[in-house]
């Protein structure tokens, strides 16, 4: 298991880590700084959610945890494992086509409603990572 026993970290390649879905309660840390921007994070086995500047970036039913998160102008990338499959949402562009890669295969298109989140499900099983990347549709 990689949970991330200090709920959120900066990785050597500048992503970001965070969750811990082994935790029985609740657990918070807040104000994470991170390329200039505040960080917060709400994990546990229930739910892992991810905050930017107040702002809502990620989560997932049950808790998850997240490895090297990436976020760019175009793509979202990372790796997510958990004792059981899972619910993710991420905050993107509103009304904009994504493409959703998982594992390297193609899981199709989807479009982010008026609020600009997209929702997806991944397989997870104890001790597997996911890889996933979500690449927006270029017009």
């Amino acid at each position: 298991m990689a949970v991330v026993e200090e709920l959120i970290r900066t990785e050597d390649d500048k992503t970001i880590s965070f969750g811990d879905y082994t935790l029985a309660k609740k657990t918070k840390k807040e104000n994470f700084e991170f390329d200039g921007d505040l960080y917060k994070v709400k994990t546990f086995k229930e739910i892992t959610k991810l905050e930017k500047n107040g702002l809502f970036v990620y989560e997932s039913v049950p808790g998850t945890a997240v490895n090297h998160l990436n976020i760019t102008e175009d793509t979202v990338s990372f790796e997510v494992e958990g004792p059981e499959d899972a619910s993710i949402t991420i905050e993107l562009e509103e009304s904009t086509s994504y493409d959703i890669i998982i594992n390297g295969k193609d899981a199709g298109r989807m479009k982010t409603n008026l609020g600009g989140k997209l929702s997806l499900s991944v397989e997870l099983e104890e001790q597997s990572k996911v890889k996933v990347e979500i690449k927006k549709v270029n017009a």
